[in-house]
């Protein structure tokens, strides 16, 4: 009994608790490649991602939409940083988000992002829909949910290791009628193998990092007093 209270385990508590709390502080409330041998990403219209926003993944945002009256003005240039340069669309489209919902701040939408992906391609590889399914929209995880369950019916099993986001960047931002949409590219770094169910690889490699690059886009209502956003599109780039 003493040695499980040693000061290895101490610290190992501690670090899954600093874990835990980072997660929560950045993601919100909400708890939950090379390629896996079937693609579950396809872009969605804009009227599939608005039916699909009760599913959502928390991204980081205050809870009260909206400039207060006699509140300073928003400096858009140094909220944005080098998320977009002036003059373009995309500069644009993240000006009209940030004035819709004052609190949006790049930064810590991308770094939401960037954990949201890791959580959502690990399930994936294994086979976790409890994790999944409060992070994507319903027709993402219809997607993600059949492939699992096709490499179930093979008895197949996914090995993925995450070895980093390479970079993360917005490429489109809109706001129209209170509905804002952002959508990022993500470069990403990982392992991944598929065996059959003799344990034989029969796609993929263990001891190769392949470049990934995904195509993730958020939506958010922001008249509503959910923080959350939705992750209504995904695919492959």
């Amino acid at each position: 009994m003493s040695d499980f209270f040693g000061i290895e385990n101490l610290i190992i508590i501690a670090i899954a608790v600093a874990i835990f709390l980072r997660l929560r502080s950045v993601l919100g409330r909400r708890t939950g490649n090379e390629r896996p041998p079937y693609d579950p990403y396809a872009a969605k219209s804009a009227a599939e991602g608005k039916a699909a926003r009760d599913n959502v993944v928390a991204l980081p945002r205050q809870p009260t939409p909206g400039r207060s009256v006699g509140a300073p003005e928003i400096d858009i240039d140094a909220r944005l940083g080098d998320a977009a340069r002036k003059g373009t669309p995309l500069y644009d489209g993240l000006k009209a988000v940030i004035e819709a919902d004052p609190s949006f701040e790049p930064k810590r939408f991308t770094e939401g992002a960037s954990m949201a992906y890791e959580m959502i391609v690990t399930a994936f590889a294994n086979g976790d829909r409890d994790t999944l399914k409060p992070l994507l929209s319903g027709e993402v995880y219809e997607g993600f949910e059949a492939a699992i369950a096709e490499r179930e019916a093979a008895e197949q099993t996914m090995s993925t290791t995450l070895i980093g986001i390479e970079k993360i960047a917005f490429t489109d931002a809109s706001q129209k009628d209170g509905l804002a949409r952002v959508t990022v590219r993500i470069d990403s770094q990982m392992i991944t193998a598929n065996y059959d169910k003799a344990g034989e690889l029969i796609s993929g490699d263990p001891n190769k990092v392949s470049d990934v690059v995904d195509v993730w886009t958020f939506e958010r209502d922001v008249s509503s007093k959910d923080p959350n956003w939705s992750l209504v599109a995904t695919e492959s780039a």
